[in-house]
Order: structure tokens, then sequence, then C-alpha cells
């Protein structure tokens, strides 16, 4: 058993993912899920659900001290407003590099997560003897998967190019959320507000985007009391850390619906890592919506990108196991030139499929509470025993 100081992911069991009816036994559970774990390719000191969500979606696998960052990489975010983008980007590239080959999860698709959902329901139908069963459905009125379009403004500059993604997404039909740093340029208000009227969403991103916030829990606390008063003056539901650091426990004080800051897989970020979920699932007291595509500024940036192939391929296992595809977009590098021009090209593809329900951060979070509470307006999925063997095959809806 692995040692957990705080589970905040219990919640998060197969059980309460598939929500079925009627509900096989506990037992059944617990061994389909026995059954089922060696899909993950996990330790052999993995050996129960709890043990399972705390390495995957709690990322034990990346070690005890993955929510710490290390001395040089405190030290390059000191040093990082100093140098020009072109350097930046350089120095991230030469780092990534030096990773390769040690990085645990696939990228950018991992599947192994899902794969172990699909087989726990199959091995549950097994030993219940049901050739079919019900269980409360993914997304709204049957939708194959959900899409989800995010923006972190990071500076003044990205803050006037906002209005280029606003008026880009909505001609197309797309709304998104946007998430101001409060407390590092001047705030335009009357933006925020127009955004607001034309059916954006607004949310916080940190505090001052330093690097710092995570530095001490004393520091994190001071910091976490301001985050939350311009959660409320932004009338914002939602958060984003900053580099997407992020400490799952210390978070818990921010009050807030859901959070932003976690991802599927990712060994791009300055805490590499991923939670492997495709799905938004609970952590402590908020829904958290990890980021599912590649962040623009890894394609861009990094991976030196010429088009949105990568991210339509991974709309593929999405959409293959009814995920959530979410993504960040930065309007400071992605308003203009090239990059605004492969962003418009992956909306324009994305206007032309139906299966997907398009939603705001704070309708997904709130879809995805519902669903965990048990709310039967969500609608009933039936997966019969043929479709479990296929993994992910298509589920008939019934309303």
């Amino acid at each position: 058993m692995i040692a957990m100081t705080n589970n905040l992911w219990a919640s998060n069991s197969p059980q309460r993912f598939w929500l079925c009816h009627p509900d096989p036994p506990a037992y059944i559970w617990a061994e389909a899920i026995r059954q089922a774990i060696r899909i993950l390719q996990f330790p052999d000191e993995v050996k129960d659900i709890d043990d399972v969500l705390e390495y995957s979606l709690g990322e034990a696998q990346f070690g005890s001290d993955h929510y710490k960052l290390g001395l040089a990489t405190r030290l390059y975010y000191r040093v990082k407003p100093f140098f020009p983008r072109s350097w930046i980007s350089r120095i991230r590239r030469i780092y990534t590099h030096s990773k390769n080959g040690t990085f645990p999860l696939g990228w950018p698709a991992e599947a192994r997560f899902a794969e172990f959902q699909w087989e726990v329901l199959r091995r549950a139908m097994l030993l219940s003897e049901q050739k079919e069963i019900s269980f409360i459905y993914f997304w709204p009125k049957g939708k194959r998967y959900a899409f989800v379009l995010t923006h972190d403004i990071e500076t003044a500059k990205g803050q006037r190019l906002v209005p280029v993604l606003a008026d880009l997404e909505e001609e197309l039909g797309f709304r998104s959320s946007f998430n101001f740093v409060p407390e590092l340029y001047a705030l335009d208000l009357g933006l925020m507000q127009d955004l607001r009227n034309r059916g954006f969403e607004i949310g916080v991103h940190g505090l001052k985007h330093d690097g710092k916030l995570f530095d001490t829990y004393q520091q994190f606390t001071r910091r976490a009391e301001r985050i939350n008063h311009y959660l409320h003056e932004f009338q914002a539901h939602g958060f984003r850390s900053p580099l997407t650091l992020r400490n799952p426990e210390w978070m818990q004080i921010l009050e807030m619906d859901y959070d932003l800051s976690f991802f599927d897989t990712d060994p791009y970020e300055p805490m590499p890592g991923g939670v492997m979920s495709l799905w938004p699932f609970r952590i402590g007291h908020f829904i958290e919506l990890p980021y599912t595509l590649p962040q623009d500024s890894t394609l861009f940036k990094i991976r030196n990108e010429t088009s949105p192939k990568l991210w339509l391929e991974k709309l593929e296992l999405i959409r293959k196991y009814h995920g959530m595809a979410l993504v960040i977009v930065h309007p400071d590098y992605s308003a203009e030139g090239a990059n605004h021009l492969i962003y418009k090209d992956f909306l324009v593809e994305m206007k032309e499929c139906k299966e997907y329900w398009h939603a705001l951060p704070q309708e997904v979070a709130f879809w995805w509470k519902q669903r965990m509470d048990g709310n039967p307006n969500n609608g009933i999925g039936t997966l019969s025993m043929a479709h479990a063997r296929l993994i992910g095959d298509t589920l008939d809806i019934l309303y």
C-alpha cells in the first residue's frame, strides 16, 4: 500500500466514474480493478484503487517531491524575464531534449488510464454475468466528447490582443475562457466586461506570474488570500496556475469551483508529469479540468509545428474514449502571424465536426459535478459486452 497523507482523489473510483444502474456490488468492483491494474503498467506496490488514483491522478509515480521545484528551475524563472523570448524557447528545447527517454508517459497521447477504465467495466460485467449495463452518460445529449477553449494572458501585449482571438472564435461560433493575471499588468476592466457580455468567461491566472506562487506554503497562503479576492472580484469560477505549477493539497484553500492547472501528459512544462486522465475529476473540494491537447506554446515554440496536425491527431484518442478536449492558447503569441493562422485552421476544422459538446469551462465543471453526484438528467448510456471488449467503441445512448 502506498502511503498517502490525504487522498484527495478517492471520489474518482471506476465505480464513481461509470455510475452504473444497477450498480454492481463493491466486491465486484474491487476484483475487477485488481484484474485490470496490469494495463496501467504500474509497479507491483500499486495494488488497489486508492493506490491507482494516487499514482495517476495524484502524480505519485513522479516521486514524493514532484510538486517541489528544484533550485535550478527556480533560478531559471527568476532570470527568465531578462532574456528574449527566442532564447527562452531555445533553452526549453535543450532542457526537454535532455529529458527524452526518461518521461514515463506517452506524449502527446497517453491511453493507459482510459484503457484501464474500460477494462474495469468489462471485467465487472463478466464477474456479475451481465451482457449489457447502463450508466450515466458522459456528456449532454449523447455528444461524443467535450471541446473546451481556454486562454492565459501573460503580458500587457497579450491583453491587447485578446479581442483578436475573441473575434475569431465568435465569428466561427465558439466561446472560451480568458484567464487574467491580477497583479502584473494594468487590467482592462472594460475588456473583461465586454467579454462577459459576449458570452466568454473570465478566470484568474495566478497572482503575479513570477514562478514564486508555490515557493513556500507560507507564501502560497499569503498569495491565496489575494487570489481569492480576485476570484470574487472577477466573478470567476476557475483558476489556472502560471507555468502550471501546482500542489493539490495547498490549492484546497483557493475558493474556486474548478481548476485548470493539471494535464493528462506533458513533458515540456517546468513541472512535467501528468494525471493520465482524459476526463474531468475531483481534487478535494474542486473539479479539475486537465488540458488534454498540447499547449500552443509547446507546438509552436518548442516543436516548431506548422499545422494543427498534432491537435487533430490527439482528438482521435479523446473521441474514442468519449473524453474532454481542452486546449490552452495564449493571445501573447497566437493572436498574430503564423501561429494565429494555425489556430484559425484548427477552429475551422473543428467547426465542421458535429460530435462534440462545446462549452465553457464553468459549464463543463458544473456538468461533471452534477454527473458525479448521480444526476440522472445527464442521460443514460448503455454498454454491451461486445462494445466493452472493443474498448471505446461507440456507445448506444438511450433517453
